[in-house]
């Protein structure tokens, strides 16, 4: 394979896994790579090493070899570099690369959803967060973490609908097909079963319980119906803060989406984008750019 071509690696690291894409000039992906999580808020040198690993199969999926790795212009973005202890750490970090752009998953993922250009999204996924980029001036709404926030999130999903089974347990409120749902769903037939498989879990276990609430409501439950509601209300003010800086479009990415879609109100619907590419070529988008920048 030629590499007569400036070659861009493009990263998207979360906290479950990271994808690495390897393109050429015009953008076209000539290998692809996952791994495991590269979070550095959960550990630093996981992340590396991460990062390393998916770009080393992306390199093996385009046929070119390991020390290719020394040509590639590369654009990461990272979840938890939000912080800025995170982000000074990564952004010290001495990569085998020719040069090496960070910045948040967030800031990557508007990219891509929006070719490159100005926008906001809202990521409704395991956790949730509002990001708008405007030319010069970036926001982040929410995207705070969970169990202390993330409202709208699969994760904030699933926790709310175990909390109104044990609330139905203790007879404070009723016990609806929901209370059904959540027990079925986790093999459980009782609250101290579903308390036992409880301990321990983290966001993506709860989030594999919030397709029920949507099920439940579907199905006429009450209860569910008002946890969807109280969720699209978090929704809309986020919403109304991203589009106070009047993004030229607008797009929701995550698997929660086409859940939440027939119970956002009518003039959301109507400014809901397409996504144009995933992450990882906006974090390409965001190579090229910055590469371009710099003097010869």
């Amino acid at each position: 394979m030629s590499t007569e071509q400036q070659l861009y690696l493009g990263i998207d690291g979360g906290g479950s896994k990271c994808k690495a894409v390897i393109t050429n000039e015009d953008r076209q992906i000539l290998g692809e790579g996952v791994s495991g999580g590269a979070n550095p808020f959960h550990h630093v040198e996981h992340a590396k090493q991460s990062i390393i690993d998916a770009t080393n199969l992306a390199l093996q999926d385009a046929g070119l070899p390991l020390e290719t790795i020394s040509e590639l212009i590369a654009g990461v973005g990272l979840a938890g570099v939000n912080l800025p202890k995170y982000y000074n750490i990564m952004n010290a970090w001495n990569t085998p690369f020719k040069a090496y752009y960070l910045a948040t998953d967030l800031h990557i993922a508007c990219l891509g959803a929006h070719a490159g250009h100005n926008g906001a999204i809202m990521i409704t996924g395991t956790g949730s967060c509002g990001y708008v980029s405007v030319e010069d001036k970036s926001l982040i709404v929410g995207g705070h973490g969970f169990p202390q926030g993330d409202q709208c999130s699969g994760a904030w999903f699933g926790y709310k609908a175990v909390e109104q089974v044990l609330l139905a347990d203790d007879s404070l409120i009723e016990s609806t097909l929901l209370t059904n749902y959540v027990l079925s769903l986790l093999e459980c037939k009782s609250a101290t079963q579903l308390v036992e498989k409880l301990a321990g879990q983290g966001a993506t276990f709860y989030a594999r319980i919030a397709w029920v609430v949507f099920a439940a409501a579907k199905a006429g439950d009450e209860v569910a119906k008002q946890i969807i509601i109280e969720a699209t209300d978090y929704f809309e003010k986020v919403f109304e803060k991203l589009m106070a800086l009047n993004p030229a479009r607008f797009s929701i990415i995550g698997g929660l989406s086409e859940h939440l879609l027939p119970w956002l109100n009518s003039d959301i619907k109507s400014q809901i984008k397409e996504v144009k590419n995933p992450p990882e070529i906006g974090a390409v988008v965001m190579a090229m750019a910055k590469y371009a920048k710099v003097p010869a």
